[in-house]
């Protein structure tokens, strides 16, 4: 068994554009890239990458899944066997084995950490709103810096009261454990044991995962005294590793596919000021230094990378590192130096949307233009230090690994510094051969075992897919399905439903749940099972969070699509992104619109398709358990009592199953 731990740094390390396109040759359209379908033979590209979901579906033959499932289905793997070659892609350790009980706590426990922060991202939020102190400190606060209460909502912020222990307390009240408070560093604890708030008297910052989930916070304070550290973030942790994560991602990676760059700023606020005035492919190191994961993770979405630096010389200067490393990486990386008194909260601030953007397309230099302009300014004609400077540009450019832009910069650097081509050249080459032999020999070895695996499977291709539950149509299976759907596309939507003369609101979560829950149906298809029984836990754990911190009752519990598009089944995975991707093609024409025309989308219908098809599922497994029960009657073991009881059962079934059809028909008339 591979352990939990390990299947989620699997697949967040994953790109899935990067992982498919071994096998095929993609072609970027608009936010995603299309394919000629490699599971049927067409003419037509209907297979589509999503490289922001993190999911890939044809339209033709319906294949559709994730990274390791693409895997699974091209090389004809099972599960264990994608994962691992997915982790050797990316370099990552799997030890598969038994789970030993202090792993599977270990698992759990993290579990628990990740609902600790939810908590705490909803109490940060809600003090800020709700509290006295929260409004006039933290709301004033953000409002003072330009930001508007639709970006404030946008991004979680928060306040922690000056109160030592106010959240401690909530937190302990609301049933969380101390030590999972403690090990997300949400709280210290004191000599005698009691704990405090970290975040005590903080603006709050939540740091969010690629796919969305609350994993670390960030605390500004606002006093003026500079003994209090400016900004209190939350420590490393089973969940956080700041190395790995970009603050604003998870808002940004939308417009970082569309706009196919990257802009790269260093705080909280930079970027949030920049998504407000209107530039959204945003995302921030969080004042660390830029680590290779981080440029890595950039790359799932783009290639390209524009570094926006402050104004302040000294901290050009200490970022030329990250320059590097993002070359080194194979990224294009290009520079927009700031006014020396500005900074990109501050000039996103005092400028539109048009003016940022023309701004930051008029000013862009390729490192090589930056870095000898800023170097220069120290060298000035002293030829000693202009050969210092030479050195450092060769040093950038000899990390790139693509040889034909090696080759452009190396003729650019000898133009700009009048330096011969030749010698530039063979410095560049001495460089690479120093520091770069042991790399390259391993990347060589990596793929040349990757290109005999990728052989070896392509003789040996099933002929039909490794997994078939049911068929199309076939009843049931089919009901199932749809209620599945509805759950996770339309679960925290509300309908208006008719009964009698009065109007009532309903919850699709609620009356799918009830209605089955409360006849005790269970779903006879295996991955819509799990699927529903995924969803179920999750929305019991929410409510019964909600019940406890006292929220409104009408507040319909979110739950998050990564709890099902990387279920550990990949059955259910790819039953989750074919529910999922299933109607991401229908979209209203301007044409009806312009003409008045109402054409109903799948969630206008909520209020007529979900009733119906509760109720007919519940017909259907009458049906199938009188089908069942009759098969009984032939047993002639049975005693009279038993003929008796099974007789009586039956004729209940079919009065309820009568009265279900004349409820049905009343909603289809």
């Amino acid at each position: 068994m591979i352990d939990r731990l390990t299947v989620d740094r699997i697949y967040s390390a994953a790109d899935i554009v990067e992982v498919v396109s071994d096998f095929i040759s993609l072609r970027k359209k608009g936010l995603n890239y299309q394919a000629c379908c490699p599971f049927h033979n067409e003419k037509t590209p209907s297979f589509v990458v999503s490289p922001t979901k993190g999911l890939f579906k044809c339209f033709g033959c319906g294949k559709a899944g994730n990274a390791v499932t693409f895997v699974m289905e091209h090389e004809g793997m099972s599960y264990p066997e994608a994962l691992k070659y997915v982790a050797r892609k990316y370099g990552i350790e799997v030890q598969e084995r038994e789970l030993s009980p202090e792993e599977e706590k270990r698992n759990d426990d993290r579990e628990s950490m990740m609902v600790a922060t939810s908590f705490a991202a909803d109490w940060f939020r809600k003090t800020l709103w709700e509290s006295d102190e929260g409004r006039s400190v933290g709301l004033g606060y953000f409002r003072q810096r330009g930001l508007s209460d639709e970006t404030i909502t946008k991004f979680g912020l928060g306040y922690c009261p000056s109160r030592g222990d106010k959240f401690a307390t909530a937190a302990k009240a609301a049933g969380y454990k101390e030590s999972f408070l403690l090990s997300t560093g949400l709280c210290g604890q004191r000599e005698n044991g009691t704990l405090y708030d970290r975040f005590n008297d903080r603006v709050i910052f939540p740091v969010h995962s690629v796919s969305g989930r609350v994993i670390a916070f960030g605390g500004r304070t606002l006093r003026t005294d500079k003994k209090v550290a400016k900004y209190v973030n939350s420590p490393e942790s089973e969940i956080y590793h700041k190395s790995n994560v970009l603050y604003g991602l998870f808002f940004a990676k939308k417009a970082i596919t569309q706009d196919d760059c990257c802009i790269l700023v260093e705080g909280y606020t930079d970027v949030i000021s920049m998504h407000q005035a209107g530039v959204e492919n945003v995302v921030a190191s969080s004042g660390t230094a830029l680590t290779v994961e981080q440029i890595r993770l950039i790359s799932r979405f783009t290639r390209n990378i524009t570094v926006i630096f402050d104004g302040d010389s000294a901290g050009i200067k200490a970022s030329m590192r990250g320059i590097d490393l993002i070359l080194n990486e194979g990224m294009n990386v290009r520079i927009v130096p700031l006014p020396s008194d500005q900074d990109p909260d501050s000039f996103a601030r005092s400028h539109s949307a048009t003016e940022l953007k023309d701004y930051i397309r008029s000013n862009e230099e390729d490192f090589i233009t930056f870095k000898t302009r800023v170097l220069l300014e120290g060298a000035g004609n002293d030829p000693i230090k202009k050969a210092g400077l030479i050195n450092e540009i060769v040093a950038s450019v000899a990390v790139i690994p693509d040889p034909i832009m090696r080759s452009l910069y190396i003729k650019q650097t000898a133009v700009s510094m009048d330096v011969p081509h030749d010698v530039l050249a063979s410095e560049v080459a001495r460089k690479r051969m120093s520091h770069d032999t042991d790399r390259q020999t391993r990347e060589f070895i990596r793929r040349h075992e990757q290109v005999s695996r990728i052989e070896e499977r392509l003789n040996s291709l099933p002929d039909t897919p490794s997994h078939q539950t049911g068929t199309a149509g076939s009843g049931i299976e089919e009901l199932e399905k749809e209620l599945v759907k509805y759950l996770l596309k339309y679960g925290g939507k509300f309908f208006d439903y008719k009964e009698g003369r009065n109007v009532v609101k309903f919850n699709v979560a609620e009356t799918i749940i009830n209605d089955i829950e409360a006849n005790g149906l269970v779903f006879r298809d295996t991955r819509y099972r799990k699927l529903y029984e995924t969803y179920l836990d999750l929305y019991n754990r929410a409510r019964l969070e909600a019940e406890e911190n006292d929220r409104d009752d009408d507040e319909v519990p979110s739950i998050g699509m990564h709890n099902f598009i990387n279920h550990p089944d990949p059955a259910v995975c790819n039953a989750a992104v074919d529910i999922l991707t299933d109607s991401d093609n229908y979209i209203v024409s301007k044409l009806w619109k312009k003409f008045d025309v109402i054409v109903e989308s799948e969630e206008d219908k909520l209020s007529e398709s979900v009733p119906r098809t509760v109720i007919l599922y519940k017909s259907k497994a009458i049906e199938n358990i009188i089908a069942e029960l009759r098969g009984k009657l032939s047993d002639e073991s049975l005693s009279d009592q038993e003929l008796s009881e099974l007789t009586f059962r039956i004729t209940t079934l079919n009065k309820e199953r009568m009265a279900i059809a004349r409820k049905l028909s009343r909603l289809i008339l």
